[in-house]
C-alpha cells in the first residue's frame, strides 16, 4: 500500500465487485506500489499483437521504470485500475491528467489520456467496458471532464468499446492514429448503454446457474439421508441431463461412486469442467470447499449450507468472506442457507433442491427468499392445493436463502427474456435495492406479469438479509412497486391465485364482467364481489340448478361474444338428480365455449367440486396451447374424458382432490381455465388482472414531464449552493422558503409572526383584510380541529378578539407562536411533499390535509420525476379524491392547477437533489386556482446515487 507523503490515501471506496458478459464476476481496484510482481506476470501473458496495440511498437517486456510508473499514483492526476480473477490481473487501465498542450498536468486540467490493456484469454468477456465505466466515474470524482484516447486504425476492438459507451464524442485522424475524444458526463445512451450491458450481464449469470452441463454435490453422504445426499438423489431422479459428481472428502479410497453416481473425494479429481456445484457441508468447511471449486473453474455454487447471517454477528461475518472469497475466482452464490434451484426445461431437468419431486414444467418462474414458502408454493402449484385446482407448472424455482449474492433483481434481469417463462412469481422478505428492483421490476411487467408478496413487511427483515435503510413505510413502497406494474398481493394463496388466471388466461380489455351460473346465491356473492373490487359487474344470470352443459355452453357464448363485457365468472355448484350436468361435460362445455372467444378472460367459482376444477385444468402445462409439441408437455398419467368422468363420479373432498385425480391432458388448442373456491378469490385476481391491464395499456404513453419558462434553474442552484455553504444541512427559513420555491413558480402566501396582538394589527394592515390567525406551536401547527385557527376576520377588533381568545384557550403568545396570513379563497385543503429516501429515491407524495387522511392513511405516492399523466392519475388516486370533484353537489376543485404544482415540485427535486425534503401544507385548492398557506424545505448534500455510477455487485 502506497504510503509516501506525496501519496493520497488509497481509495478503498474504488473497490468493486462486477460481473462480467459471460456471467463470471472480477474484481475492480485501484493498483498499488504492492502490484508489480502481479503486474510483470500479467504483462508476460498479453500477447505480441496487443502489447502492440497498447504502446505503438514492440514492447516486448516491461522496464523497471515503466513497472514503477504504472504502479505508483498518486489517486488524483494519475490512476491505475485493474481487472482481476484469483487475486491475478486480467486487464489495466489508466489515466493521467493533462493540460491543453497534451502534457502532464494537475487541477483545475479537466483532461485526461485513457489506456487499456486486457490479456487475451479474457477479451471478449466485457472487461474493457466494465473499466470504462469505473475510470470514468473515479476521473468524474476527481474533477476530469473529458478523457482522450489514441487507438491504432487496426485495434477495433478498442475503438468499439469507445464508440459503444454512450458518451458524446469526437474523433480524428492524424498520423496514422484514431484520437477519440469524449465527455464523461453521463447522458441517457449512455446509462441505456449501461444498463443494457448490465442486463446480459446478470441475465447470463443467472441462466449459468440453472443451466449447467455438469454438477457436483460437494457433501454427498457416504450413507443415505443428510442433506447433500438427499440434493443428490434429487438431481439424479429428476433425470438431470448433464454430468452428475457426487463429491465427499471422507469417501473411503477405491470407492468410485455413490447411488450410482460417480463419486470423488475432492473436486479437483473431478477429470472434466464442473458449472455447478451444490455446496452442502457445515459452515466451517465452506472455505476450503470454495477454494477447491475456484481453483478448478466451478461457475457457480448453490450453498445450501446454514451457519451464517441468519444465525447472529458471527455468521454474519462468515457470510461477508464466503461472498467475497467466491468472487475472487469469478463465482457467483445462490445461499447462502438455500433450498435450491429447478429447472423444468426437457433440455437440462435439473432440481438441484430440498423438494423431493420436481413440479410439472410449465410457464411461471417462482422466486423466494423464504426455503418454507418455496416448499409452500412448489405444493401449491404441483398439488394443486389451497383450493385452487388444475395443473399448472414451473419453469424456473429459485430459493434464495440469504440471498448474499444472487438476489431477486438478478432473477428478474433472466426471466425477462426468457422465452420459457410467461409469469413472475415473487415471495420477497426483503429488498435490497428498491431503486433497482422498481427499474427491473417496470421492465418485465411491460412484457410479462410479475406478482410479488412481500414478507416481513411490519417489522425488520430476516437476520440474514443485507438491506438498505430506508425512511419510507410499507404502504408507500407499496405504491411504488404498483406504480412500477407489479401486481402486489398480500399472501401466498393470492400469489397463487393471481399466477394461474395470468398464466392460463388473456388479460381483460377493461372492467366489464359478466356473471352466470347455476346458482342465484353465488352469483350475488360475485356480484358484491365484483363491486367490492372496483370492478363493473353486470346483473348475474341465473340458469337454475337444473342447467344441462349445453345451457352453460350457450350463455357463456353469448357472454363472450357481448361487446360490452370484458369477462367472465362462471359460478357452479354441486347438482343432484338424474339429468344434472356431469363435471365432465360442463368443463367441456365451458372450454369450447371460451377458446370461442380466445381474447375474454374465464374464470370459475366452484363450491364442493373437486371433480369440475380437476377437468376444467385437465392438461399438464400453462403453456398456450398452440398444438406444438414444445408448448404441449404431458404428464406421465393420462386418461380419457371418459374414465375420468368414472372417476368423478366419486370425487374425493377437494381440498385433496389432487391427490386421487390423475391430470388428463386438454384437447388440441384448448384453453385452461382456472377454478377458486370462493367468489371472492376469482374476484380478487380478476381485480388484479384487470388493473395490470391498464397499466399496460398506461405505460406504452407515460406522458411527459413539462417544461415550464418561468422556471428559474441556474438561480434555484445558486441559492442552495449558497444556503448550503452554511453548513451540512438545514431548514430552511420563511423567506428563504419563499426565495426557492418561487424560483419554480410556486408562490406562497406570506404569514408574518404576531407575538403581541398590536404586532397582529400591524400585520393585518400590512396584508389587508380579511386575515386569518393562526397558531404554529407544533401541537397545534395544521390542527383546525383542536381550534388553534380562526378565519375571515374582516377587521381589526375581530383580530384583537380572536387573539385574545386563543391565548385564553392555549396560552401565551410565545407558546402559541400565532402568526397572521391573508385569506385565501376557499376551495380544498390538500398536502404536498417531497422526500429523498435513500433506499427508494425522490418520491412525490399527496393527500388531503387533516387527520382523517391521515388516520386512513390516504396518501397516494409516485417516483420523481413525475409526468404529467402520472400527476393526473396522482390526484385521481386518494379514497377521497371525490371531494375535489365537485362531490354532493360542492364546487369542483381546479385539479389543472393542483397537478401543474405537483410538475412544479417534482422538477424542483429532481433538477436539484439537494433539495431532500419539501412540505406543502395546507395547499387550498379553490374553483380557479389554488393558494399555498405553509412550506418547508430541507436541503442537505444528496445522497450517493448508484443507479448513475459504474455497474458494481452489492459490497461485502
Amino acid at each position: 500500500m502506497q504510503t509516501s507523503p506525496d501519496r493520497h490515501e488509497y481509495p478503498a471506496h474504488w473497490e468493486a465487485d462486477v460481473v462480467l458478459r459471460d456471467g463470471g464476476t472480477a474484481r475492480i481496484r485501484p493498483i498499488t506500489v504492492d502490484d508489480a510482481d502481479r503486474l510483470v506476470s500479467f504483462y508476460e501473458q498479453v500477447s505480441d499483437e496487443s502489447k502492440y496495440y497498447r504502446f505503438f511498437a514492440p514492447y516486448p517486456r516491461l522496464s523497471a521504470k515503466d513497472v514503477h510508473r504504472f504502479t505508483h499514483h498518486d489517486f488524483v492526476d494519475r490512476v491505475g485500475l485493474a481487472a482481476t480473477v484469483g487475486g491475478e490481473f486480467i486487464a489495466t487501465v489508466r489515466y493521467d491528467r493533462i493540460g491543453a498542450d497534451g502534457t502532464p498536468a494537475s487541477a483545475p486540467a479537466d483532461e485526461a489520456e485513457v489506456a487499456f490493456l486486457v490479456q487475451d484469454a479474457h477479451q471478449g468477456r466485457g472487461v474493457a467496458s466494465a473499466l470504462l465505466e469505473h475510470i470514468g466515474a473515479v476521473a468524474r470524482e476527481r474533477g476530469i471532464r473529458r478523457f482522450a484516447a489514441e487507438v491504432l486504425p487496426a485495434n477495433t476492438k478498442m475503438i468499439k468499446v469507445f464508440t459503444d459507451a454512450g458518451y458524446t464524442q469526437k474523433r480524428s485522424f492524424e498520423d496514422g492514429v484514431v484520437r477519440l475524444e469524449f465527455d464523461l458526463e453521463p447522458t441517457d445512451r449512455s446509462l441505456a448503454v449501461q444498463y443494457a450491458r448490465e442486463h446480459r450481464a446478470e441475465a447470463r449469470s443467472v441462466q449459468r446457474l440453472l443451466a449447467p452441463g455438469s454438477v457436483a454435490v460437494i457433501g454427498a453422504g457416504r450413507t443415505p439421508g443428510g442433506v447433500g445426499r438427499s440434493v443428490l438423489g434429487n438431481i439424479r431422479d429428476a433425470g438431470f441431463t448433464g454430468r452428475l459428481y457426487a463429491v465427499n472428502k471422507a469417501l473411503p479410497e477405491g470407492r468410485k461412486e455413490l447411488d450410482g453416481v460417480p463419486a470423488h473425494r475432492s473436486v479437483r479429481d473431478i477429470d472434466g469442467p464442473v458449472d455447478l456445484a451444490v455446496v452442502a457441508v457445515p459452515a466451517e468447511q465452506v472455505t476450503e470447499v470454495v477454494t477447491e471449486c475456484g481453483e478448478h473453474g466451478v461457475q457457480g455454487l448453490v450453498v445450501v449450507s446454514a451457519g451464517y447471517a441468519e444465525s447472529g454477528h458471527e455468521g454474519r461475518e462468515r457470510q461477508r468472506a464466503l461472498v467475497r472469497h467466491a468472487r475472487t475466482y469469478g463465482m457467483r452464490i445462490i445461499g447462502p442457507n438455500a433450498f435450491g434451484i429447478i429447472n423444468t426445461s426437457p433440455e437440462v431437468r435439473l432440481n438441484a433442491s430440498l423438494a423431493p419431486e420436481v413440479p410439472r414444467p410449465g410457464r411461471i418462474g417462482l422466486f423466494a427468499q423464504s426455503g418454507a414458502i418455496g416448499i409452500a408454493l412448489l405444493s401449491r402449484l404441483h398439488r394443486r392445493g389451497g383450493g385452487v385446482t388444475g395443473v399448472t407448472g414451473v419453469s424456473t424455482f429459485v430459493s434464495s436463502g440469504n440471498r448474499a449474492d444472487v438476489s431477486g433483481n438478478d432473477v428478474l434481469q433472466y426471466w425477462y427474456e426468457d422465452p420459457d417463462t410467461d409469469v413472475v412469481l415473487m415471495y420477497l422478505e426483503s429488498i435490497g435495492n428498491p431503486r433497482k428492483f422498481t427499474r427491473l421490476a417496470r421492465r418485465t411487467a411491460a412484457a410479462k406479469p410479475l406478482v410479488v408478496v412481500q414478507g416481513a413487511r411490519h417489522g425488520a427483515a430476516p437476520q440474514g438479509h443485507a438491506v438498505r435503510a430506508t425512511r419510507l413505510p410499507h404502504a408507500t413502497v407499496s405504491a411504488l412497486l404498483r406504480q412500477a406494474g407489479v401486481i402486489r398481493v398480500d399472501t401466498i394463496t393470492e400469489l397463487v391465485d393471481a399466477g394461474l388466471l395470468l398464466a392460463r388466461q388473456p388479460l381483460p380489455a377493461g372492467p366489464r364482467v359478466a356473471i352466470l351460473g347455476n346458482s342465484e346465491s353465488l352469483g350475488l356473492l360475485t356480484y358484491d364481489a365484483c363491486l367490492a373490487e372496483g370492478l363493473r359487474p353486470h346483473p348475474p344470470q341465473d340458469l337454475t340448478t337444473a342447467a344441462s352443459a349445453a345451457d352453460f355452453h350457450g350463455a357463456l357464448s353469448r357472454a363472450l361474444a357481448d361487446d360490452r363485457c370484458d369477462a367472465v365468472v362462471v359460478t357452479a355448484i354441486p347438482a343432484v338428480g338424474e339429468g344434472s350436468v356431469g363435471d365432465a361435460a360442463l368443463a367441456e362445455a365451458l372450454r369450447s365455449a371460451s377458446a370461442a372467444a380466445p381474447g375474454k378472460p374465464v374464470l370459475v367459482v366452484h363450491v364442493e367440486l373437486g371433480g369440475l376444477a380437476e377437468a376444467l385444468s385437465a392438461a399438464s402445462s400453462t403453456a398456450p396451447q398452440t398444438g406444438s409439441d414444445k408448448t404441449r408437455r404431458s404428464t406421465p398419467d393420462r386418461a380419457s374424458r371418459a374414465e375420468l368422468g368414472k372417476q368423478l363420479q366419486n370425487a374425493p373432498d377437494p381440498a385433496r382432490a389432487e391427490e386421487h385425480l390423475p391430470a388428463t391432458e386438454a384437447p388440441e388448442g384448448a384453453r385452461l381455465i382456472p377454478a377458486y373456491p370462493a367468489a371472492e378469490r376469482a374476484v380478487r385476481a380478476l381485480g388484479q388482472a384487470v388493473a395490470y391491464a391498464q397499466w399496460r395499456r398506461d405505460a406504452a404513453d407515460p406522458g411527459r414531464v413539462p417544461e415550464y419558462e418561468d422556471i428559474d434553474e441556474k438561480g434555484a442552484a445558486a441559492l442552495i449552493d449558497g444556503l448550503l455553504a452554511r453548513g451540512q444541512g438545514l431548514t430552511l427559513g420563511p423567506d428563504e422558503t419563499c426565495d426557492l420555491l418561487g424560483h419554480y413558480g410556486v408562490q406562497v402566501h406570506r404569514a408574518l409572526p404576531a407575538p403581541t396582538p398590536d404586532a397582529a394589527a400591524e400585520a393585518a394592515r400590512d396584508l389587508g383584510y380579511p386575515v386569518a390567525l393562526k397558531a404554529t406551536a407544533p401541537h397545534l401547527r395544521h390542527r383546525a380541529d383542536l381550534g388553534g385557527v380562526r378565519l375571515d376576520l374582516a377587521d381589526e377588533d375581530q383580530l384583537r378578539r380572536s387573539y385574545a381568545e386563543l391565548t385564553e384557550l392555549f396560552g401565551a403568545p410565545e407558546e402559541l407562536r400565532p402568526v397572521v396570513q391573508r385569506m385565501a379563497p376557499r376551495g380544498v385543503d390538500v398536502v404536498v411533499r417531497a422526500v429523498i429516501d435513500p433506499a427508494a429515491g425522490a418520491v412525490l407524495s399527496f393527500g388531503l390535509a387533516g387527520a382523517a387522511s391521515q388516520l386512513l392513511g390516504d396518501t397516494a405516492h409516485r417516483l420523481i420525476p413525475v409526468t404529467d399523466r402520472e400527476a393526473t392519475s396522482l390526484v385521481r388516486s386518494i379514497r377521497t379524491a371525490p371531494l375535489l370533484f365537485g362531490w354532493r353537489g360542492s364546487a369542483p376543485a381546479d385539479t389543472r392547477a393542483l397537478e401543474e404544482l405537483l410538475l412544479r415540485v417534482s422538477r424542483l427535486v429532481d433538477d436539484h437533489p439537494e433539495v431532500v425534503a419539501v412540505t406543502l401544507e395546507p395547499v387550498v385548492v379553490a374553483s380557479h386556482g389554488l393558494s399555498v398557506l405553509g412550506a418547508s424545505v430541507r436541503l442537505a448534500p444528496p445522497p450517493a446515487r448508484d443507479d448513475l455510477g459504474p455497474r458494481t455487485l452489492p459490497a461485502y
